[in-house]
């Protein structure tokens, strides 16, 4: 695979990174050679293994860009989230003390009064369909800890600044036309606050006859999970639940189109209320500096700290009131693997 990687780069194909290692890019290929090919939907992505620092498992990942002028690679940073989602990091904000990894998309909403701008974290989830193989290449990898190479292939911007840049967005805005039910939500919950009140739009909710199942391990969730990619009724999304001997929980769905930007990405998204999709543990902590609660789980449903993060709660009450967990549960019983 290395050999077959350096013979694209001597053939014509350049490596572009957007971080320090532009002035070197031949010294990031070096340090992380490619180890694994992915051929996603005509794209060529390779992998270096599997790399680790203090917060995060990820792969230096170098993306076709089948848009840019020239024949290019793009690294990335593909990285596996806290909700067990493969995703990329769309930049990062290492200032001082403060370090941030770049969630994507953002959109900016009133609250209480004052203008608040949200990252669209699943903007950065990268397709379910290569979730198992990024999976199967963590395990096949020799891990090692390397923080510095975050610096070599990520944009470092300046303090606070949660807005990707435009080679991030632009592909969105160019296909924002794609997203079905013509962006329009896909899902609705009636009642604020209350999960059972939870309606799919006709045709948008999952058809679990089309499940297919694949395997993983996790400490946090306690061992064995299994992952179901099922299809909507009409066949125009898909979702990825994830089940642990307690939880049930839903990735944010994703179109079934091929477009992809150069950070690996679907470049359409699918328009879904967010409390649909809380991982099984999510963040709920009081702030030492203000004494106030911080959390992401609807008020009233968070249950026990995590025994691995004690950052983040068990949001299993709120979920197994969710319809689409209870009819899932139904369809394919408890499991511990």
């Amino acid at each position: 695979m290395r050999r077959r990687f350096r013979d694209l780069l001597r053939g014509g194909f350049e490596v572009k990174p957007a971080g320090e290692a532009k002035d070197d890019p031949a010294r990031l290929v070096r340090r992380h050679p490619a180890a694994f090919e992915l051929d996603v939907f005509g794209r060529k992505i390779f992998l270096s293994e599997a790399r680790q620092n203090p917060a995060i498992r990820f792969f230096v990942a170098y993306v076709e860009d089948v848009d840019a002028r020239t024949r290019t690679f793009r690294p990335r940073i593909f990285y596996k989230d806290i909700s067990l989602v493969w995703r990329v990091a769309s930049h990062m904000i290492a200032q001082g003390d403060e370090f941030w990894i770049g969630k994507g998309d953002v959109e900016t909403v009133v609250e209480d009064g004052y203008e608040v701008t949200h990252s669209l974290e699943h903007t950065t989830d990268l397709p379910f369909e290569i979730q198992d193989v990024l999976e199967q290449c963590n395990r096949a990898s020799n891990v090692r800890e390397d923080e510095p190479v975050l610096w070599d292939v990520l944009r470092n911007a300046p303090s606070g600044r949660v807005q990707p840049y435009q080679d991030f967005v632009a592909p969105r805005l160019r296909d924002a036309g794609l997203s079905p039910n013509r962006g329009r939500p896909v899902a609705k919950f009636t009642r604020a606050g209350d999960p059972s009140s939870l309606q799919f739009r006709p045709g948008f909710g999952p058809n679990f006859d089309t499940a297919e199942f694949t395997y993983s391990k996790s400490v946090t969730y306690g061992g064995q999970l299994r992952r179901a990619r099922i299809l909507s009724g009409n066949g125009k999304i898909q979702y990825l639940f994830f089940q642990g001997e307690q939880h049930v929980w839903i990735a944010p769905p994703q179109t079934l189109r091929t477009e992809l930007s150069s950070y690996g990405v679907r470049t359409a998204s699918v328009n879904a209320p967010d409390d649909l999709f809380l991982p099984g543990f999510e963040y709920h902590y009081v702030d030492e500096d203000s004494g106030e609660l911080v959390s992401q789980i609807p008020k009233g449903y968070a249950g026990p700290q995590s025994e691995h993060d004690d950052g983040r709660a068990c949001a299993r009450p709120w979920l197994d009131a969710l319809p689409v967990v209870q009819d899932f549960r139904a369809a394919f019983g408890d499991w511990s693997g």
